[in-house]
């Protein structure tokens, strides 16, 4: 089987009923989704299936087969993160991180469904599902909101290589 996963052809040699979330994390050492329930039920393995979020605990990988998977690692540039991760960022949106791949992705797919502002239900409507166990929610619905509005000012303190330094790249990364 193959997989687009951020952009990058991989082939997958597990079995087809495999979740894709162990595909990625145990295969392929992608690890921004997490495995939290394993039933669907929290949000976050989520990541996007040809542009679609979808719960990878509950997906099989012979289901996406050929198809682009993008996680938390897709997103952005090399120097430069995502508007709705630099949202998260500037709105101090994550607490312990542990949810915040599947929310973010799960933001990213409402704002680019959207092609525009949202509002508040709609963020309450795409999260709906996510659980998160440290925050009370609304500085995450105020960065979506924020992303989605394009009021959001570009991370300058992004870590850089400093020459003689080993360059860290994380896995899954199409730069």
């Amino acid at each position: 089987m193959k997989l687009i996963v951020n952009g990058m052809e991989l082939d997958v040699v597990s079995p087809p009923l495999t979740p894709l979330l162990h595909v990625l994390r145990d295969e392929l050492d992608i690890t921004s989704p997490k495995a939290g329930c394993q039933q669907g039920g929290c949000g976050t393995c989520t990541v996007l299936v040809d542009g679609e979020p979808r719960r990878s605990c509950l997906t099989a990988v012979a289901t996406v087969d050929g198809a682009a998977i993008t996680t938390v690692e897709g997103l952005g540039e090399r120097d430069a993160l995502s508007p709705v991760q630099a949202a998260f960022h500037r709105h101090y949106a994550a607490q312990c991180g542990f949810c915040t791949p599947g929310m973010v992705i799960a933001a990213t797919a409402l704002i680019e469904r959207a092609g525009g502002p949202v509002e508040r239900d709609d963020v309450l409507e795409a999260l709906g599902g996510h659980y998160c166990r440290c925050t009370g929610y609304v500085k995450i619905i105020d960065a979506v909101m924020a992303a989605s509005r394009g009021e959001v000012e570009e991370i300058e303190d992004v870590p850089v290589s400093v020459a003689g330094e080993p360059e860290v790249q994380p896995k899954g990364s199409p730069a």
